[in-house]
């Protein structure tokens, strides 16, 4: 029987320019098809380019369980060039351990707060690796790593990473041109730090096969092979799978774990599966997966957060650059809230109530922009009340294919890539996609999410006990009779219900079912005597009585709801 072997994928996350791809190098006993900035273009323009992958094998360390085995480390080095940050988004969502690289003589930097964040979302821990140390002159060495290890515990003391190991190395002395005879420093004490870090990931090998596919390529008399990580299920010799993108289903002639030839694999492994002959060029990245289980999506619903480091609001109707699984396309979004009163209710995790009613938002609220009218008010009060969970209707520029429940980030990826900035404004779960292309007609009219309206007027004079003439309301082009029926407020306590149209002005007659109270009688009849006594076509002297009686005037409040997705555009009132 062969030893177990335990796979952790480790990400290899950093600045340009900090040394990851050496460092895999120096960690790395065998190196799949991907690494080491094989890529021609990697190699001319010397950064990387793709996701690179290699392994590390070591003797299983105690913590992880009794008997004989193998603790295989898979090493996903991923671009540090900014421009490349889709490319690290689909890394970071395949990893179990993040090793954030720094380059020891610069500190932090923006791509490497940028992985730290990519982290914080889709990592569980972190090791901090200060690369480099060739270049701090020997006599002042240990002060300056003893400095950046401070700066950088500083730096992560309010994340989740706070107080994780920070190991200082050389992982190419002399840097790329010196010869490869110069040993590498500290990673030997940087693999018994790894190793001290390693956990068993939860892997569940049931429900449907997803692959992460990075790589593809074809091999003479054999087939394609498609190289990635298994995000879901399991996948064995002889099996059918789908490739959404090209819509076929291939079947699997053979695969292999970094060149050793196996018949199984499952969640969390990195494999190679050969199939039947296609094109490599029509796949160079995408989702594999068991036929018929992937669906299509033009829209969605997602469960969100922002990106506390991202300045700005994020505004409805804006545009994103969207990360869903390992798409990136561009979507336009609508923010929702709870309604005020289920603010601080318990939201279920990972689902989403059609039944329930939602308040459309100008904005995400956050405790920096405060913008429904409910917080306004609460605000002045002193007290700013954000609701437990938001959400947002994404709608994509491109379909995209995914599985439900899959990470979704959205990013500000045209912002200048040398501003010294967060691009990475907002990450949550996909809770509903919309496959139908007619979503707008067959899906989103049950998706009740609310604008509240405030209309307010003024009682311009009383009719008898029981009616009076507002004004200041509607327009004059405004058809009321939608309108009629509607209950409005009087500033004076009154309720009453709005009649008709009264004249061609856009005044409107209000019905006063428990009839106005004797005080509100005077306070109308006083100000329409005021108005009189200015005396007919003496404008002057009505416009200045208006003024003086517009002090206290009676006022009409008119509230309702309209559902945005509502074709009727009907007024809704509690």
């Amino acid at each position: 029987m062969a030893a177990r072997v335990l796979n952790v994928n480790v990400g290899v996350l950093g600045h340009i320019d900090s040394g990851k791809t050496a460092l895999a190098r120096a960690l790395s006993t065998t190196g799949s098809t991907a690494a080491f900035d094989r890529a021609p273009q990697s190699r001319a323009r010397g950064i990387t380019l793709d996701l690179g992958f290699s392994c590390l094998r070591t003797a299983l360390p105690p913590q992880l369980g009794p008997g004989p085995g193998e603790l295989q480390f898979t090493l996903v080095d991923c671009p540090g060039h900014a421009s490349l940050i889709r490319t690290i988004i689909g890394g970071a969502q395949i990893i179990d351990l993040m090793m954030l690289v720094i380059d020891v003589t610069k500190g932090m930097q923006t791509q490497s707060a940028e992985c730290l964040v990519i982290g914080q979302i889709a990592c569980q821990k972190m090791v901090v690796v200060l690369n480099k140390i060739d270049l701090l002159p020997e006599g002042k060495r240990q002060s300056a790593i003893e400095k950046m290890t401070k700066k950088m515990q500083k730096t992560l003391e309010n994340t989740k990473f706070s107080g994780c190991p920070i190991v200082a190395v050389a992982a190419k002395p002399g840097g790329p041109e010196a010869p490869e005879s110069e040993n590498p420093l500290g990673v030997s004490e940087l693999i018994e730090v790894l190793k001290s870090q390693a956990y068993l990931p939860s892997r569940d090998p049931s429900g449907h096969f997803l692959m992460a596919v990075d790589h593809c390529f074809s091999i003479k008399g054999q087939g394609t092979v498609m190289t990635g990580t298994i995000l879901s299920g399991s996948v064995s010799l002889g099996d059918n799978v789908e490739i959404p993108a090209l819509k076929v289903t291939k079947k699997v002639k053979s695969m292999q774990m970094f060149h050793t030839p196996v018949t199984y694999a499952m969640q969390g492994d990195r494999v190679g599966v050969c199939v039947t002959q296609f094109d490599p060029k029509l796949l160079e990245r995408g989702l594999i997966c068991t036929p018929d289980s992937l669906h299509t999506i033009h829209a969605a619903i997602i469960s969100l957060k922002k990106i506390q480091y991202f300045r700005g609001a994020l505004q409805t109707k804006a545009k994103f650059h969207i990360t869903v699984s390992h798409e990136t396309v561009m979507g336009r979004v609508m923010f929702f809230s709870p309604a005020p009163a289920d603010f601080n209710e318990e939201i279920q995790e990972n689902v989403f109530d059609f039944e329930k009613d939602y308040l459309y938002q100008e904005e995400y609220l956050s405790k920096d922009s405060v913008s429904s009218e409910e917080n306004k008010e609460n605000d002045q009060a002193g007290e700013v009340q954000l609701p437990k969970q938001q959400w947002a209707l994404l709608e994509f520029e491109k379909p995209v294919t995914c599985p439900k429940l899959c990470l979704v980030i959205g990013s500000k990826l045209d912002t200048d890539i040398h501003a010294n900035t967060c691009r990475l404004a907002f990450h949550g779960v996909l809770l509903q996609g919309m496959e139908d292309k007619n979503y707008t007609e067959t899906f989103l009219p049950k998706l009740k999410v609310y604008k509240q309206k405030h209309k307010e007027g003024q009682v311009e004079r009383v009719m008898d006990d029981y009616s009076v003439i507002g004004r200041s309301l509607f327009k004059k082009e405004t058809n009321i009779q939608i309108f009629v029926g509607l209950k409005v407020k009087l500033s004076t306590g009154e309720d009453g219900i709005i009649d008709g149209g009264f004249g061609q002005s856009g005044k409107f007659k209000i019905r006063i079912p428990g009839g106005l109270k004797a005080d509100t009688k005077m306070l109308l009849t006083a100000a329409s005597k005021k108005k009189s006594k200015g005396g007919k076509g003496d404008t002057t002297k009505e416009d200045e009585s208006s003024k003086n009686d517009s002090a206290q005037p009676v006022t009409i409040s008119l509230i309702f709801k309209r559902y945005v997705f509502d074709t009727q555009k009907k007024m809704i009132q509690s």
